[in-house]
């Protein structure tokens, strides 16, 4: 499976980064396409196998995804799996390293679609090279993150 993944150093502690990235909620403040996310099955909190519904856009188009925790590490990794009717889609991770007064933030991509959905996501998303596209958004996501955090610090 093709993954993507990127780095950035937040001058901020990874108690502070976890709580931003700690609640799928908030991802519609930090990534360009995300635009909600809400709990399912009365979730309220991180842990594995909690659900979450994202609504994303990219210009005109507008697709939702179902996404279930896979493994949350308090301040130090949260990470989900993403379907789209039923199927395989993505994984994500968010991983934290500390690096003196500072965070090591990665995000991870792991490209899970089989050839259906990869044929109806390049339609429904616009974008046919799917792992340099990502890189992109989630360097911007990173930097959104890195902003807030050493604000919020």
């Amino acid at each position: 499976m093709a993954s993507v993944e990127v780095e950035l150093r937040v001058s901020a502690s990874s108690a502070v980064v976890w709580d931003l990235l700690s609640d799928p909620t908030r991802m519609g403040d930090y990534s360009p396409e995300c635009v909600s996310v809400r709990w399912l099955d009365d979730a309220t909190v991180v842990a594995p196998g909690a659900r979450f519904r994202g609504n994303n856009r990219r210009g005109w188009r507008r697709w939702s995804t179902t996404c279930t925790i896979t493994q949350v590490r308090p301040q130090r990794i949260i990470a989900w799996d993403v379907a789209i009717a039923g199927m395989p889609v993505a994984s994500w991770s968010y991983e934290l390293r500390d690096d003196g007064d500072a965070t090591v933030v990665k995000e991870s991509f792991t490209d899970r679609r089989g050839s259906v959905i990869k044929v109806l996501g390049g339609v429904v998303r616009g974008v046919t090279d799917v792992l340099s596209h990502n890189q992109v958004m989630m360097n911007r996501t990173l930097e959104t993150v890195r902003v807030a955090a050493e604000t919020y610090a």
